[in-house]
């Protein structure tokens, strides 16, 4: 069962959602917030597989609640579900440690399957959203095995699947200073600006 906490200040939509997704049998909603520090304080007293986080609310925002929470829980995947798709809210919400970002427009089924999917540890960007990321990172190179060592490889692979480097270090039985430098080996050799970057370019690019 995939626990999920709904995070929206229009108490309509949050609450007609939560009917929606509860409907599904392996879903169910553990706890609802209005606003970023509801959801700080219930990802602190429940713990969620999912979080399903609005950009814009009061008191503390999506992409500030975001941040803090995978500050803490890195294996928590947020998933930002809003009305907005423009760029500076899509990079704001990645690099804040969100896995995906989609409108809120999708339909339920859709939404339901990407849950799952991002429960995996995978990313998922709505389809309006993804040609804006994938615009501003540079094109593949020609090809990445000549490129890449089997190490940064794997490495590549995690960080595609949304792992912390703690927990590639702990999967590879590295130290978390080895893997921060495959990391940046990685960066440098595909010229990408960080490791959001790296984990969107892998899951375009690399085999499941």
């Amino acid at each position: 069962m995939i626990k999920i906490l709904l995070v929206d200040d229009q108490d309509l939509f949050r609450q007609g959602l939560a009917v929606l997704l509860d409907l599904e049998a392996d879903l169910t909603i553990i706890a609802q917030a209005r606003n970023g520090q509801e959801a700080i304080d219930l990802a602190v007293q429940h713990q969620p597989d999912v979080i399903l986080m609005d950009v814009r609310m009061p008191l503390c925002n999506g992409v500030e609640a975001t941040q803090q929470i995978h500050s803490q829980f890195p294996w928590i995947r947020i998933l930002m579900l809003t009305t907005f798709d423009e760029d500076e809210y899509i990079w704001q919400s990645l690099q804040a440690g969100a896995l995906g970002y989609l409108l809120k427009n999708t339909p339920s089924g859709q939404l339901a399957d990407a849950i799952r999917t991002l429960h995996q540890g995978h990313s998922q960007l709505g389809p309006t959203i993804a040609p804006k990321v994938f615009a501003q990172m540079n094109p593949p190179q020609p090809s990445v095995s000549v490129k890449l060592s089997d190490r940064e490889l794997e490495v590549l692979d995690y960080l595609k699947k949304g792992h912390s480097n703690r927990e590639i270090a702990q999967a590879l039985f590295l130290t978390e200073g080895t893997v921060k430098n495959h990391v940046s080996q990685v960066l440098n050799k595909l010229n990408l600006r960080d490791r959001t970057q790296a984990a969107l370019w892998a899951q375009k690019h690399l085999p499941d």
